[in-house]
């Protein structure tokens, strides 16, 4: 069974100010994530991405349909402990989600809200930071990091509550290069050593290459739904859709189109440097 199913959900929020008629921004939307799977959730603003992160773990209920995590249906108050457990949510500003003036502190807030021992969240504080190798920091004042680091230290925090998946909306917005690779390093370490299910949403397309699978969302409905490399070789239908490709895909798109014959999409700089050469022999 898959761990998070998403189920004909349908959503709106209501407008004030424009006839007072509801939008909807997610309608009639199928899919599930697989237990340790690395999806990444892509599509324009107001596609419904941070509508379906905050209904992963229970913040928004479907106006129809049903969110089911594990098996829980997100809309039974009585279980909601149970998906907040099991799903963390790190979102774009780590600023909001720092809460204490020591990074050790701040990571131990999670798991002192789950009612832990002191001795056990001592070792869930300490695992979590060696985790995104931000442990030698422990001591240090979250608002004397880089943003990169202050961002590492609130994934930490959701780490420190074990839950097993996490879902991250946009959490390399607000950084610069060094500080994405830095989170994206640490996204990728979570997911690979320890099995945790990673669900990203990202306008980043270079991000969204490193997932397993490609979900495409477009005024509240899915339009792509595979692997990075057949999602971004449809370059000029996702151009359509107001999405932009990774750099390297790119660069090949428009030398394909001048008349240089590329193999196949290439993905990062690697794989456009290696059909390059090719196409050049």
């Amino acid at each position: 069974m898959s761990f998070i199913n998403v189920n004909n959900v349908t959503f709106s929020y209501d407008v004030q100010g424009e006839g007072d008629q509801p939008k909807t921004v997610l309608k009639d939307v199928s899919f599930s994530v697989d237990r340790g799977e690395f999806v990444a959730l892509l599509g324009h603003n107001g596609s419904g991405k941070s509508t379906l992160a905050k209904m992963f773990n229970g913040i928004l209920e479907p106006e129809k349909g049903s969110v089911t995590v594990n098996g829980i249906n997100t809309k039974n108050a009585d279980t909601i402990l149970d998906v907040r457990k099991s799903v963390g949510l790190v979102l774009q500003n780590p600023d909001n989600q720092i809460v204490a003036s020591i990074v050790e502190e701040d990571v131990a807030f999670g798991p002192e809200n789950l009612g832990l021992s002191p001795a056990e969240i001592r070792t869930r504080v300490d695992r979590a930071l060696k985790a995104v190798d931000m442990y030698e920091y422990r001591t240090h004042a979250p608002y004397k990091l880089s943003g990169g680091q202050k961002q590492r230290i609130a994934i930490a925090g959701i780490i420190a509550m074990e839950p097993e998946c996490i879902v991250l909306d946009e959490p390399t917005a607000m950084l610069d290069p060094q500080g994405r690779k830095e989170v994206m390093d640490t996204i990728r370490k979570l997911n690979r050593e320890k099995k945790i299910t990673i669900i990203l949403i990202t306008h980043y397309m270079d991000e969204a290459v490193l997932a397993d699978r490609v979900i495409v969302l477009d005024n509240g409905k899915i339009i792509k739904d595979d692997t990075p490399r057949n999602v971004f070789k449809n370059v000029e239908f996702l151009k359509t859709h107001s999405l932009d490709v990774p750099q390297a895909t790119e660069l090949a798109y428009r030398l394909s189109s001048g008349g240089m014959k590329i193999e196949g999409t290439p993905l990062n700089v690697e794989e456009c440097v290696s059909m390059l050469l090719k196409a050049l022999k």
